[in-house]
């Protein structure tokens, strides 16, 4: 009986086998169905996220780690004084006697893009102007101090560093040069604090001249169809390709729907400037230009204004080895057209010495093409050029002249001769004289000096704070 028993249990546990064993294909094919199923949901999607993965993503993928936000603070010192404004001298000795200044901070947002390893960012000179701190903070929320490398005002360009012990993302350089009107761009940045917000679209058009808000004319900007927001500016324009081929700056916040940005190029000069010296170093021709009048024209054969004249060639100079003199008429530079002296000024301002330029002049009838390998302005021309132009020569102060001169001051620089018949002379420019600002640059050294004057030089007349004994007056002289 138990082993009929046995038996039975035997039997028992072989048909269950053999049934297990039947049911195996079974599963297995239900399995299989079960991940066909899931394979036929899933790659219909990725294949879907990759088709949404568009040059503009891929571009912004990879600048964006690049593209900072920058917030500045700058120290504000302000008068407490609840009746400034009415042109009563009383309250305004009271209050000033009774209560000091008190100093305020006011803080401001921007965009800049890290364009090397080495911590270097690129923004706009707005951007960090007058600011006592600097802080960065990256993509990934890490934040650093910053401290000012360079800036330039006319250029609105200005370089800030950060130190890290991490590699640091940045972005590649592209060219301007061959931008394409209506090619598609995008613009990264933080426009009201929003961190990374991204724009795009195209081209509009290139060369473009603007007038900012403070009244200078910015030149050979590119414009786009998205606005430039505040906090915006300094961030990098991107091409397709996610190469930098501008940095967009909010000089003109009145526009509605367009925006402007710095051409590439025309930064690279002026960054590689401002890393290495911290200033920019202007291209120098040796030439002085001036304007082509309809007389001036005429009496030369040519027959119209569009160009400039070259005035004076320095012996030695650049221009004068090429082959160029006194009397000829420039009518283009770097394969560009020049009409006023202002167009003469702007191309000039987008080479750096050593760098080869190719300049058109017109001369007895013919055009004539010459290349022309522009230097950095020689020290001792300085002198040269103040006297030449405005009929000056300046010194240091010191205390001899503080006691021949019986002067009231240490600040500015000393007027030591002054030419009869120059242009400081007809006005009545003194020796002894101290100059204290040229334009609106402020004279402290003669280096500030030697700066100013190859700046107003530009201009066709150039205004002169002059202080003699205890007072200041304001002189424009016409040269």
């Amino acid at each position: 009986m138990a082993r009929a028993q046995d038996t039975s249990g035997s039997h028992y546990r072989k048909s269950k086998k053999t049934e297990v064993r039947s049911q195996k294909p079974e599963a297995r094919f239900s399995v299989l169905c079960l991940l066909f199923s899931v394979f036929c949901l899933l790659v219909p999607q990725a294949v879907h996220a990759q088709e949404r993965r568009t040059p503009v993503v891929i571009a912004i993928e990879k600048v964006s780690p690049a593209v900072v936000n920058i917030n500045t603070e700058e120290v504000v010192r302000q008068r407490a004084n609840p009746f400034s404004g009415l042109g009563d001298d009383f309250f305004d000795q009271f209050f000033q006697d009774f209560f000091p200044p008190q100093d305020y901070k006011r803080q401001s947002l921007g965009s800049g893009v890290i364009i090397n390893q080495k911590g270097y960012i690129l923004t706009n000179e707005h951007v960090i102007l007058r600011a006592s701190t600097i802080k960065v903070t990256l993509s990934d929320n890490r934040e650093f101090d910053a401290h000012l490398v360079g800036a330039d005002s006319r250029s609105d360009l200005a370089i800030i560093k950060i130190d890290s012990d991490k590699p640091l993302p940045f972005a590649q350089m592209g060219a301007s040069s061959d931008i394409m009107i209506g090619e598609s761009v995008i613009a990264i940045g933080n426009p009201f604090g929003l961190s990374h917000t991204v724009t795009t679209g195209i081209v509009s058009a290139v060369n473009r001249n603007i007038k900012g808000e403070d009244g200078r004319i910015y030149s050979d900007f590119i414009q786009i169809d998205a606005s430039i927001n505040p906090g915006n500016s300094g961030g990098p324009l991107l091409n397709i390709n996610g190469e930098v081929i501008g940095i967009n700056s909010a000089i003109y916040q009145k526009a509605e729907g367009i925006g402007f940005a710095i051409p590439i190029d025309r930064a690279k000069r002026i960054v590689n400037d401002l890393i290495k010296y911290g200033e920019v170093h202007e291209a120098w021709l040796g030439i002085f230009v001036q304007e082509l009048t309809t007389q001036i024209a005429k009496s030369f054969g040519y027959s119209n204004t569009k160009g400039v004249i070259i005035s004076k060639a320095f012996k030695g100079g650049p221009s004068e080895r090429a082959g160029l003199k006194r009397g000829d008429i420039i009518i283009s530079l770097g394969n560009k057209h020049i009409k006023t002296i202002d167009d003469y000024n702007d191309l000039i301002y987008g080479y750096g010495h050593n760098d080869k330029i190719s300049i058109t002049v017109f001369r007895d009838g013919e055009k004539i093409t010459v290349n022309v390998t522009a230097q950095t302005i020689p020290e001792e021309l300085y002198d040269e050029i103040a006297l030449e132009w405005l009929g000056i020569s300046v010194d240091e102060i010191t205390n001899k002249a503080v006691k021949k001169y019986q002067l009231f001051t240490n600040s500015g620089v000393l007027i030591s001769k002054v030419e009869k018949e120059s242009p400081a002379g007809k006005i009545g420019i003194e020796a002894g004289d101290v100059l204290r600002q040229i334009n609106q640059a402020k004279v402290e050294t003669l280096k500030d000096f030697k700066k100013a004057v190859l700046s107003a030089k530009k201009g066709s007349s150039v205004l002169l704070l002059i202080q003699r004994g205890k007072y200041g007056y304001y002189v424009t002289v016409e040269p």
